[in-house]
């Protein structure tokens, strides 16, 4: 029996190896999407799998508790919705159902706190936007000062890439 929960795959010579797991954050950018078409392909490639982080961030109503409470239920079921519509897009690339993770609070909180409590996680698959005012603030983040908190590798996908060109890649 594995030592951690990790699915498994069994290679020839060196016995079972742990299956790679490609963690894509779902953001409010279209970055993620080539980062996504990227961990699809490297994840079909490897026999691996797809995860994907959608963080909701918290209402800020805390004088009308039922207010909050509504937004803040609308804002899950959304999550939840776009969750379920990226899943599709997995399921359609690579032909195996994604682990999805839902949060709630700062983005790049919940990631690394994800990324450190979930041991399965193999790779982090970001995507950089292309346009001038940077590559944003998650990958700037990481490629400073969150570089030291990382526990796995960080792949950062080119947000101006067509699929193609991914898929070459990959």
């Amino acid at each position: 029996m594995p030592m951690n929960d990790a699915p498994e795959a069994t290679g020839a010579a060196e016995g079972p190896q742990p299956i790679r797991i490609f963690l894509v954050v779902i953001d409010d950018t279209d970055d993620w999407r080539a980062a996504l078409r990227f961990a699809c392909r490297r994840a079909e490639h490897t026999s691996g799998r797809v995860a994907l982080l959608r963080v909701v961030e918290p209402a800020e109503f805390q004088h009308w508790m039922a207010v909050e409470q509504v937004i803040r239920e609308e804002r899950r079921q959304e999550a939840e919705q776009l969750l379920q519509r990226v899943a599709r897009d997995v399921i359609e690339l690579t032909s195996t159902l994604p682990v999805l993770h839902l949060r709630e609070g700062d983005l790049r909180d919940e990631m690394m706190k994800l990324i450190e409590q979930e041991p399965t996680l193999s790779i982090l698959v970001l995507g950089a936007n292309p346009g001038k005012e940077g590559p944003g603030p998650l990958v700037q983040y990481l490629t400073g000062k969150g570089m030291g908190r990382m526990r796995i590798p960080l792949t950062i996908v080119p947000g101006g890439l067509s699929p193609d060109e991914i898929d070459a890649l990959a």
